[in-house]
């Protein structure tokens, strides 16, 4: 497993395992997972102060929204690109998956781990869903008000996105087989309650919004459930339409 090739499809599904110059940044996700509060929760926290800020937010949901959909796209990514490549991904136990929450998209993650895994869904999705997203959906809720329906609108749509980055570099490679198992690890991820119906259509469009456009200079995303952008100004809290978040 050459996880430096796996890292050539993209930035997100580059994987540091190198100590950084500043191991002291990095926290390991299990401890931000295990927070109810404190100091432990402050990189999550600040993640989302320092998106807010950059992009304007006008709602602290907005910038949780955005910083929550970078960090799951890194979290699929780093699975399921060497799972297509190689048949094997890194067992990324929380506690040997630190990120540092000062850097800016891709999030950076060091896995400190050696162990791997077979790329079956069963093993993406206890590894990826289950050990990461499901409680990083509880750190996000209890940093602000966000709705699970978003997230997992996210998430969804997280791994849409890296099914479409490795099916391009798959096919400028000259490499099908890599497209097509990811197409089959993907389509049997998407078979969990939690994800089915967040995309839908050959394009994987999403079913739901990440709030994007409500920045000031934000617009639609590539798979946006809008045709058009809503009007920004709405009362705090309430979409229009069936498949508001």
């Amino acid at each position: 497993m050459d996880l430096v090739e796996s890292g050539s499809v993209g930035g997100f599904f580059a994987l540091r395992t190198a100590a950084p110059d500043t191991p002291g940044a990095h926290v390991p996700l299990a401890r931000l997972y295990a927070a109810e509060s404190g100091p432990d929760l402050v990189p999550l926290t600040a993640r989302v102060d320092r998106v807010g800020d950059r992009l304007g937010a006008p709602e602290r949901r907005v910038a949780a929204s955005i910083a929550h959909l970078g960090l799951a796209a890194r979290l699929w990514s780093i699975a399921l690109g060497p799972a297509a490549l190689f048949g094997r991904f890194p067992d990324l136990d929380p506690a040997d998956l630190s990120w540092d929450s000062a850097l800016t998209s891709p999030d950076d993650l060091w896995w400190a781990g050696t162990a791997t895994r077979p790329a079956t869904v069963a093993d993406l999705r206890e590894a990826v869903q289950l050990a990461h997203l499901v409680p990083l959906h509880e750190a996000f809720r209890r940093d602000g008000r966000i709705s699970p329906r978003l997230l997992w609108g996210n998430a969804g749509s997280a791994l849409a996105g890296a099914l479409r980055e490795l099916t391009r570099w798959a096919r400028a490679q000259g490499r099908p087989e890599v497209a097509a198992r990811a197409a089959e690890l993907v389509s049997g991820l998407f078979a969990h309650p939690d994800l089915a119906r967040t995309v839908e259509g050959p394009a994987l469009r999403r079913t739901s919004c990440c709030l994007y456009y409500r920045c000031p200079t934000g617009g639609l995303c590539g798979d946006c459930v809008f045709d058009h952008p809503p009007a920004r100004a709405r009362p705090t809290g309430l979409e229009t339409g069936p498949k508001s978040p």
